[in-house]
């Protein structure tokens, strides 16, 4: 009995375009889904605030947060040439991404001096080049129109320089109150804000379960994130991972994560985030003692890993 050779099922020439035909579907498909918007990225950089650190000389602030996982820093600039030399210096070393604060300290004048002052400041800070300037704005007893002639003139700043000013939501300021806030939005569209929505929380002395409307329209203008959580009796939590905080660090997270939609929604690929918890007398302290009850810096590091954990981008 003679046995026959049994024919294969597929010839190579077969098999091979079977398996060029399914790559190619492979990478079509790949194609396709890329082109998708839910498989966009937007890269969020961490900023760490040298608020609560100017003890440390410049350069050894801005090493300490590198190596410690930011990627880059906020600060308030003084006129001091060699403090602008160390600070570039730095910068330059580490690759660190550079946010300017504009804050000027209280001072009795009529809003036409305050203006002044602020604008030499700005084109001063704007001359180190920062990704943007985050502004402390206004005065919260300014006229309607004394702070609209403010916001004026920094949108003319930023027009001549190519530096973004970007007015943080903070008590004291033109946005010290979120419902009082919404006129210069409504009159001035193009307003950008960091949000620090703490100080809403005093404010109002709430977290606005009752003025969800009004929260969105301001979230809507946020470019920017400070990340301290506050709550209605003071602008920070004495520590916002202690387990009796837990119904109010997801208010405040669910707040970012709209910011943060919307950023990705616009096309932006790069967002910033400032966890941004204070020394004292932002922090409490064990009476009697002046001692902090929690560490200004852990928790700011504590509040970068857990955003990199939770927030969605």
């Amino acid at each position: 009995m003679t046995l026959k050779r049994a024919k294969p099922i597929f010839t190579f020439v077969k098999i091979k375009a079977s398996f060029n035909k399914y790559l190619n579907e492979q990478f079509l498909w790949v194609g396709v889904m890329l082109k998708q918007p839910n498989f966009t990225f937007m890269d969020i950089k961490y900023i760490s605030p040298y608020w609560g650190h100017t003890h440390l000389a410049v350069d050894e602030f801005i090493k300490k947060a590198m190596d410690q996982g930011f990627d880059g820093v906020e600060m308030n600039v003084p006129f001091d040439p060699d403090f602008v030399e160390r600070l570039q210096s730095s910068l330059q070393k580490h690759h660190a991404h550079f946010i300017a604060q504009q804050y000027l300290p209280p001072a009795i004048e009529t809003a036409d001096a305050y203006k002044q002052r602020m604008k030499e400041y700005l084109l001063y800070l704007a001359q180190l080049n920062p990704a943007f300037i985050n502004s402390h704005s206004g005065k919260d007893f300014f006229s309607f129109d004394d702070n609209c002639s403010i916001i004026e003139m920094c949108s003319c700043i930023s027009k001549e320089t190519g530096i973004n000013i970007i007015h943080e939501t903070h008590r004291g300021r033109f946005t010290f109150h979120a419902y009082s806030l919404l006129p210069y939005l409504d009159k001035y569209n193009f307003l950008e804000l960091t949000a620090d929505f703490s100080h809403f929380s005093v404010v109002s002395e709430s977290l606005f379960e009752d003025q969800e409307d009004v929260i969105k329209k301001i979230i809507a203008h946020c470019r920017y994130i400070h990340a301290r959580v506050g709550f209605p009796e003071a602008p920070q939590l004495n520590h916002p991972f202690a387990p009796e905080w837990q119904s109010t660090l997801e208010r405040y997270l669910d707040w970012w994560q709209q910011i943060v939609d919307l950023a990705k929604a616009r096309g932006e690929k790069t967002f910033f985030i400032c966890p941004e918890f204070g020394p004292v007398p932002y922090m409490p302290t064990i009476p009697f003692t002046e001692q902090p009850v929690s560490s200004q810096w852990d928790i700011n590091f504590q509040m970068m890993n857990y955003l990199k954990k939770n927030l969605k981008n």
